[in-house]
This record gives structure tokens, C-alpha cells and sequence, in this order.
């Protein structure tokens, strides 16, 4: 028994079968429950079933000898029996090469939505699943990042669409709408908290960054076959260009003398601005800095899991006299929070609150804004006013880049020892200080006070 004969007996619905080159008048002669097979083109056919649709449908084998019923659609607009003939043809020409249609539109049926693909990758994320390109697993600190994009930007846009179903076109509309502020919201985080969700180019070039990673995830997991962020132009990220002029270099100095002296902001924060200009650490590593990582005699900090791993840094004679009276017997964290025993995770607010005294931007209106991460890049370019090479600059700030045997190293040579110095004294000279040393004295308070 061929094929059909046996589908005609024993196919979906033990149907009635005929064979005929499918035309207008076999379709419209066809009678409830009945099938027509083309002469013409083996495994192409019409259908009628219950109701007064017809069905164009295309029966085959797979490679593998599995059967397959595929629908084309309903006869009319805009089906044929031609048109349907011809995507027969198609079908069974991609069948011929080891594809399965039927397959594919069953996998695009069931596809995820961007929603559950960004939930699979942050689960893998936390679960230590996912590496970087440095082969390490993620921090916690990028995995909340990622969490935050995912939440306020990514699924509230792009959640509900299929993952098939994503183009480059969608994911240009997204950069912009990001940019323009279409996600911008006021969203409680915890009891007392808030977080104002702005939107802007950088944040929009960071989140569709993130976007790639993720549909990154799911080629390699095959939910689709390429990546649509690929190709797309992002905003050049312009805090990365920013650098503190000698102004405001003058107006941060003065600000942070106000502080200390009136006492009205948290002072480790205030400690903390000023190693953050003295050194060009990360933010992320000041504020997670813990006294156990400082050798004042070598002066130098060893930080066990920065961002490009284990890091050496040198430390200046300024940054030591401001660190000394921080990291006494019994100190955990150099710049602690004012409430708890964690981290102080509330600094941008604070470091506001000095830039409002000096009259700067606050970091959250003004395209040009003055950020911690400012005066990263405002220490680097710094240093290479001086003269100091890449390699010099890239070991003071803990720069990816460094040579394998920086990992052995416990201590900074006198090279790297003269350059931080350097650097550190031309800065207090910006900001007003009269001193080698640092000239704001933080009066630590109690967490009580």
C-alpha cells in the first residue's frame, strides 16, 4: 500500500481521499470530512473537514522516515490552489534537504517569550552557569545590574513578543524608545526605597548591550538561529569622554571641606569622595573596600575580586593619611554605611547631595553629569598629562590588561609608588589643598549620631 493510499485509510480523521490535480472545481466539490490528493505533486491535498473551510495541507517524510502533516492554510486570500501548490513544492524542496517544517512550526508555536528567555538567562546567571569573556562567572553585583535592565526597560517593551519572533527593526525601536525616556517610571525597591527609572542613550546602549548577551543565549541554546542585535548602532556612551575641568576639580574640593566641616553629610562618604579622586578606583571597589586590604607600611591595597580579578594597587602618601584613621583595629569595611553593617549602598544619593554644594550637575540631569565614574576617567586622563604610559595608568587604576605576573605581586614598586604620588598631589593642587597629605579631615561620627 503506497503512502497515500494508507493516509487515505488510516490519516488524521480516516478521511475520504481522491487523487486529482487540485483546481477551483475539486475544492469547492469537496464534501465534509473529505480529502483530495494533486496528481500531480505527491503529498499535496485539500481538506475539508467538519466546518465549510477548506484546507490546503502537505503530507511527507522526513529524512528520518518520520510522517508529517503540515498545514498551509485556508483556501482564499491568499491561497490558491496554485499558490498552495507552489509552497508544497517549496516545502518538500527544504524536506529534500534534511529540514522538517512541520517541526519548525511547532518549535515557533511553542517558542518562549522574551520574558521567560530573560528569566532562563538570570537563572543561569545565578546559578554561576554563564561566563564571561574574561571566563569568569558573573558578579553579583552585574547580575543585579542585568536584573534591574531586564525589569524596567527590556520586559515592560519586548517581554510579551516570541523569541522567533524578534528583528533588528524591533530592537532599533527599542534603543530609541530606552533613550527617549518610554520606560521612565518611579518604582519602590524596598520598604523606604525608590528607584527613578530615566531611560537616556547611555542607559539605552547599556540595556540593548545586555539584550545581545541574552539572544546570544538563546542561539547557543537554539531557540533561533541568529542574533537581531547584531548589526545595530548603538549611542556612544559620552560619560566615558568626560573629564573634571580645573574648575570643578576647585568647586569639588571646596565642597568636600564644606562637608567635613558642617557635618551634615554621613563622613565616610565624604572620605570616600575624595579616595575616589585620589586613586580612580572604581566606585564599586571603594565602596567595598575592607581594611583587611590595605598594607599601609607597603602602601599598597590588594583587592582579591575586582572587577578584572585579583588586583595590586598602589597606594599615595595622601591616600594613606586620608585611609589611617579609617582602618583601625576592629574595622571591617573602610567606608561603611550609615545604617547596617553592609555596604554603602545609598553613595550616589550622597554624593549628590556634595556635588548640590558644589554646584555641579547631580549625576541624573544633564547629559553632561558629573559621576563617580567621572573622576575615573578624569585620574586617568590626569595621569597621562603627566606623561605616565598606558601600562603605568592601567596598574595605578587596576586596568584589565595587566601581565600574568601581576598575580604573584603582594606590593607596588617605587616606579608605580612615584607615579601615584604624583598624581595624587597634582589633584589636591586642583582641588585646593595646601597639603602632601589630604587636608579634609573626616571626624568620623557614630551610627547613632
Amino acid at each position: 500500500m503506497c503512502l497515500l493510499d494508507a493516509l487515505a485509510s488510516e490519516g488524521p480523521g480516516r478521511t475520504m481521499a481522491t487523487k486529482k490535480r487540485i483546481g477551483l472545481q475539486q475544492v469547492r466539490a469537496l464534501n465534509s470530512n473529505e480529502i483530495v490528493w494533486d496528481a500531480s505533486l505527491p503529498g499535496f491535498g485539500a481538506r475539508r473537514q467538519h466546518s465549510a473551510a477548506v484546507s490546503y495541507v502537505l503530507f511527507y517524510r522526513t529524512k528520518e522516515g518520520r510522517q508529517r502533516w503540515f498545514t498551509i492554510g485556508r483556501h482564499g486570500a491568499p491561497w490558491t490552489p496554485e499558490s498552495a501548490r507552489d509552497e508544497a513544492r517549496r516545502l518538500l524542496g527544504s524536506v529534500a534537504s534534511k529540514a522538517d517544517p512541520a517541526a519548525e512550526k511547532r518549535a515557533a508555536r511553542n517558542a518562549h517569550t522574551i520574558a521567560e528567555l530573560c528569566d532562563l538567562y538570570l537563572a543561569d546567571a545565578e546559578a554561576g552557569r554563564l561566563l564571561t569573556h574574561r571566563r569568569t562567572q558573573k558578579k553579583a553585583s552585574t547580575i543585579a545590574l542585568d536584573k534591574g535592565r531586564v525589569a524596567r526597560h527590556i520586559k515592560p517593551l519586548l517581554g510579551q513578543l516570541r523569541v522567533t519572533a524578534v528583528t533588528s527593526q524591533d530592537v532599533e525601536i527599542f534603543l530609541h524608545d530606552v533613550a527617549e525616556g518610554k520606560t521612565a517610571a518611579t518604582i519602590k525597591t524596598k520598604a523606604r526605597g525608590l528607584a527613578r527609572v530615566r531611560g537616556g542613550k547611555g542607559t539605552a546602549s547599556r540595556t540593548v548591550g545586555l539584550l545581545g548577551s541574552i539572544f546570544t543565549y538563546a542561539v547557543r541554546h537554539h531557540m533561533r538561529p541568529d542574533n537581531p542585535v547584531r548589526g545595530v548602532q548603538r549611542f556612544a556612551d559620552q560619560q566615558r569622554l568626560r573629564r573634571l575641568t580645573n574648575a570643578e576639580y576647585a568647586a569639588i574640593g571646596a565642597a568636600l571641606r564644606k562637608s567635613a566641616r558642617d557635618k551634615e553629610i554621613w563622613p565616610p562618604a565624604i572620605a570616600l569622595t575624595h579616595f575616589l579622586l585620589l586613586t580612580g578606583w572604581r566606585r564599586g571597589e571603594g565602596v567595598g573596600l575592607r581594611a583587611n586590604e590595605i598594607d599601609l607600611v607597603r602602601r599598597t591595597a590588594t583587592l582579591g575580586d575586582s572587577k578584572t580579578g585579583r588586583s595590586v594597587r598602589p597606594l599615595s602618601d595622601a591616600t594613606v593619611n586620608l585611609l589611617r584613621p579609617l582602618t583601625g583595629k576592629g574595622i571591617d569595611l573602610v567606608f561603611p554605611a550609615s545604617r547596617g553593617h553592609g555596604p554603602m549602598s545609598g553613595y550616589p544619593k550622597l554624593w549628590g547631595k556634595i556635588a548640590g554644594l558644589a554646584k555641579l550637575p547631580d549625576g541624573s540631569k544633564l547629559p553632561g553629569d558629573i559621576t563617580p565614574h567621572v573622576f575615573r576617567h578624569s585620574f586617568a586622563s590626569l595621569a597621562s598629562d603627566l606623561g605616565y604610559s598606558e601600562a603605568t595608568i592601567a596598574a595605578l587604576i587596576g586596568h584589565k590588561g595587566q601581565s600574568m605576573t601581576s598575580r604573584y605581586v603582594h606590593s607596588a614598586d617605587a616606579v608605580l609608588l612615584a607615579a601615584a604620588d604624583h598624581v595624587a598631589r597634582h589633584t589636591l593642587k586642583l582641588m585646593g589643598e595646601t597639603k602632601s597629605g589630604s587636608a579634609v579631615v573626616v571626624n568620623l561620627r557614630t551610627r547613632s549620631a
